[in-house]
């Protein structure tokens, strides 16, 4: 019996591990579990303060019967005595006697069940604002745990990166050789390209230009009685320009 109390403990202490394990590892399981527990208390809390509710409208509507039943009592009784009916007169007040007791009773119950059931709904209410409350510590919590195992994560990540940078060796001389061969291509395209131009050609048709335009200036300032050249300031009998 000893052996197997012993391999009793040793499976649940297993269980237990395992259990705890998952826990661990699946903590918006064990909130949503936490959800589904509260829920489902709260769903027979509130069945119990419907029932209460429902005991306190049948009170209510008790209450509001046995009072009319009672007025109606009253307008018998005086109308029987003013008329002389004298025993009716009694056995209308002895059962109006009796309604009044039992509109008492029903009274105090109703007033007692009435402080019940706002008590309890104000419990529940407290209650749940202060499950609320909780779950939103712990799913802050619970993201504030996945920011930090985010950063672990990202730093064993570098860690591990820059361990390995001297592996990659080979590979990063040959993007640093292929770097250097397109800049060395395309660095000689540019000269060859430079050296083809004949700056002196260049130099003759810039020269040329300014030669064409200064003659067409020549040419524009002729037709309309102008000599080439700067004006002096100030000169008398400038000719305005406009058609000849």
């Amino acid at each position: 019996m000893a052996l197997f109390a012993r391999i009793g403990r040793l499976f649940r202490g297993f269980i237990g591990l395992f259990i705890s394990g998952l826990e661990e590892s699946n903590p918006e399981a064990l909130m949503d579990a936490a959800r589904q527990e509260f829920r489902d208390k709260m769903a027979q809390y509130n069945s119990a303060l419907a029932r209460m509710a429902g005991v306190a409208e049948r009170l209510k509507g008790q209450v509001k019967a046995k009072t009319q039943k009672a007025q109606d009592l009253e307008r018998r009784i005086l109308a029987n005595h003013t008329a002389g009916n004298m025993d009716l007169a009694g056995s209308l007040a002895r059962e109006l006697q009796e309604l009044k007791a039992d509109l008492t009773t029903d009274t105090s119950e109703l007033t007692e069940t009435e402080e019940a059931y706002t008590t309890n709904l104000r419990q529940a209410k407290v209650v749940q604002k202060e499950f609320e409350d909780k779950v939103k510590r712990l799913e802050k919590q619970l993201d504030q745990v996945k920011i930090k195992e985010a950063q672990a994560e990202a730093a064993g990540a570098l860690s591990n990166a820059t361990f390995k940078v001297g592996d990659m060796g080979d590979t990063m001389k040959t993007v640093e050789d292929v770097l250097q061969k397109r800049y060395e291509k395309s660095a000689g395209k540019a000269r060859v390209a430079r050296d083809l131009v004949d700056m002196d050609k260049v130099r003759e048709k810039e020269s040329e230009s300014k030669a064409l335009e200064q003659a067409a200036l020549a040419e524009f300032l002729a037709s309309q009685g102008l000599q080439a050249g700067p004006t002096p300031t100030g000169q008398q009998g400038q000719k305005e320009i406009g058609p000849a």
